[in-house]
């Protein structure tokens, strides 16, 4: 079995169960996630299986939009409405205030990560060190936000739509807003409704997988997903390639989908000077 599940995950649940609960359903086979969702958080979460495990590297899609509602005035520690309140001033911005510093948060921006996620701080993982007590500080990086485009507002809380590339975190995005109307703000509720290709469109909830007759119906097929060039080989060419056996390919340098000659996927692979190499061999094994 081969493929891309987009799973649509419910709030309540860690991304690391999630996948347990799918990779049950795929007795066997290997499985694996792309871009981990917080428990609070619900939408979709691209599971592969199988060798398409192979491919997370080669998704050069890595945008994300999410729905995000943040609740203005108070701060939790963790960011978001599962934390302690830590700071509190009842300050509530107007939609014009807001709306006037939204563009200064977009772009390539330099983002604080929560002291309450994954973040690795000397072999321990952030949220551990939180939880004890244990004094965390975190550097900047580099993100990139697309865009925060604000959808509705009433009294405290307000809703955005997020575009962003993978590594942002919407919490502290909240946090930054917050500060930049020198008040507080908490991440009440988040919704991911695209990871690259994997949308709200064409996700699947556990339900949808646990009542399918047919669960291989339900993957992506893994080529679907990428956007390189596509590389037709001969029948000389793929008995060549399957040996391990150097070959010459007239083909400009670079990273492509390769197919056999009977148009079946095999993975993707690198041309440098006329030699491919395939870097993913996704082919089943028949």
């Amino acid at each position: 079995m081969n493929g891309f599940i987009n799973y649509y995950k419910p709030s309540g649940i860690s991304s690391a169960y999630a996948i347990n609960r799918i990779k049950k359903l795929f007795k066997g086979e290997k499985v694996g996630h792309m871009g981990t969702l917080d428990p609070l958080a619900e939408g979709v979460l691209p599971i592969a299986v199988g060798k398409s495990t192979r491919l997370f590297d080669f998704l050069l899609d890595k945008t994300k939009v999410y729905i995000a509602e943040f609740t203005f005035g108070y701060q939790t520690d963790t960011l978001d409405r599962g934390g302690k309140i830590v700071k509190e001033n009842g300050l509530i911005p107007t939609k014009d205030q807001i709306n006037s510093v939204l563009s200064s948060l977009t772009g390539k921006v330099m983002q604080t990560p929560p002291i309450f996620s994954a973040k690795n701080v000397n072999g321990q993982r952030s949220y551990d060190l939180a939880r004890r007590g244990v004094a965390v500080e975190l550097k900047p990086k580099q993100v990139e936000i697309d865009s925060i485009v604000m959808l509705s507002g009433s009294g405290a809380v307000y809703t955005f739509e997020i575009t962003c590339k993978g590594g942002t975190y919407i919490r502290s995005i909240c946090r930054d807003l917050a500060e930049k109307l020198s008040t507080f703000a908490t991440m009440t509720a988040l919704k991911r409704t695209k990871s690259g290709k994997f949308t709200l469109e064409n996700s699947v909830s556990e339900s949808d997988v646990i009542s399918s007759t047919d669960i291989k119906s339900l993957l992506i097929k893994p080529d679907s997903v990428l956007t390189f060039d596509k590389i037709y080989l001969d029948s000389y060419q793929t008995v060549e390639q399957l040996n391990g056996r150097p070959y010459d390919i007239m083909i400009s340098d670079g990273t492509y989908s390769v197919y056999d000659d009977k148009s079946v996927f095999l993975g993707v692979g690198i041309v440098t000077k006329n030699r491919l190499k395939l870097k993913a061999y996704i082919k089943d094994d028949e």
